[in-house]
């Protein structure tokens, strides 16, 4: 079983640097996903209140057998929710659907920033850390500007920002402040839902070590430095995509990937969304 490297997060808490997303998992078919994704040995699981699937998570959780310890789990808030007492009740009600008396890192799922809540619901997550309900706090589709401004307004750095990330949209720019903030990129939709699997240069990297395309782009996020969570409901390809630790890319696959980027949105632009 590969044994999945930590990222240290900017508060010291670590997180598995491959997790699993249960993104559009139906909750009656997300507790066999995530039991195959622990089975594998995924000890990381994101999951978000919007993806009605918390409790099929809590479920494969609990029966896991596994030490809370030794799991990392993701929940997100809900844009209906934003607000300072709204957060909190929101956290709630997640925290009870997962069956669990804390969460390794929450998130605000997008900025919404034409209603203009995420400040108050920023100061709801410092609540909760300090309280020692979650481990870590941070953010999900925050551009540079959004986190400027959390910069600015709180004493709290985002230990996270969850972004859209993949060789199609590569997002240098906020990359670019993370680093300037410390805060860790992590890559959702990491394969872009399967777009770019036939690119040329991808198949061509796989081929060269053996592996899949996937198997080459999660490759090439780790390399980067990216935390990933590919999602998948197959078992096979569950157990395919955290098989991507025996291998390396060279400076010259890392480059004919990067040629790919273009600017390529598969989910909504976190500047209008609402």
């Amino acid at each position: 079983m590969s044994t999945v490297p930590t990222v240290t997060l900017n508060n010291g808490v670590t997180i598995p640097q491959l997790g699993f997303g249960v993104f559009q998992v139906p909750d009656g078919e997300t507790t066999a996903a995530v039991a195959s994704a622990l089975e594998a040995g995924y000890r990381s699981i994101d999951t978000a209140a919007v993806y009605g699937n918390e409790a099929g998570v809590g479920r494969a959780l609990a029966e896991s057998g596994l030490a809370r310890d030794e799991l990392f789990v993701t929940t997100k808030l809900w844009n209906a929710d934003q607000g300072y007492d709204a957060t909190l009740a929101a956290f709630d009600t997640s925290l009870a659907k997962l069956g669990l008396d804390h969460v390794d890192l929450y998130l605000i799922h997008w900025p919404t920033p034409a209603r203009d809540l995420y400040t108050d619901s920023w100061r709801a997550l410092e609540k909760l850390l300090a309280d020692g309900r979650i481990r870590a706090a941070g953010v999900s589709n925050f551009q540079p500007a959004h986190l400027r401004r959390l910069a600015e307004e709180s004493s709290l750095v985002p230990a996270v920002n969850q972004i859209e990330l993949h060789p199609g949209l590569q997002q240098s720019e906020l990359r670019a402040v993370h680093a300037e903030y410390g805060i860790a990129t992590e890559a959702w939709s990491p394969l872009a839902q399967g777009a770019l699997l036939n690119e040329e240069a991808i198949v061509a990297v796989a081929e060269r070590h053996g592996k899949t395309p996937a198997q080459a782009v999660l490759r090439w996020h780790l390399q980067l430095g990216n935390i990933v969570i590919p999602k998948s409901v197959t078992p096979a390809r569950i157990r395919q995509n955290i098989d991507v630790f025996d291998f390396e890319l060279s400076a010259a696959d890392m480059d004919a990937i990067a040629g790919l980027d273009r600017g390529m949105r598969t989910g909504p632009d976190p500047d209008t969304l609402n």
